[in-house]
């Protein structure tokens, strides 16, 4: 659910994706409000993967503990790209808070906050 990413570090990151009709998240030529939480979940993925590589340690098992403050101004159509910026709010005893925005052409698509857990990394 991730085309491309444009940047990333150990805060943030920066990710499309161009919408295709045989995304699974497809919806009557949109995207849906499960395939964005999709996208935004995958590119937090991409930069907890990205933390643990730099550090020099194998990816770990990671969960969206929550969801919220979640809005959605429209959803993308196909053959659009969607591209969401993800930062770091805080993290404590292994939570990690995000806030993401997605747009598309320019226009807010929607924005969330998200909770991530990480698997600690064996002893």
């Amino acid at each position: 659910m991730i085309d491309s990413v444009l940047s990333v570090s150990k805060d943030a990151i920066n990710t499309c994706l161009t919408v295709e009709e045989s995304n699974l998240f497809v919806q009557d030529g949109y995207l849906s409000e499960s395939g964005v939480i999709e996208h935004i979940a995958q590119s937090a993925a991409a930069m907890a993967g990205y933390g643990t590589y730099a550090c020099g340690h194998e990816p770990r098992l990671g969960y969206i503990g929550e969801i919220k403050k979640c809005r959605f101004f429209s959803l993308p159509q196909v053959g659009q790209t969607v591209c969401t910026e993800l930062n770091v709010l805080g993290e404590a005893a292994g939570v990690t808070l995000l806030s993401a925005v997605s747009r598309t052409e320019g226009m807010e698509v929607a924005e969330c906050q998200m909770k991530i857990f990480l698997e600690q990394q064996p002893l």
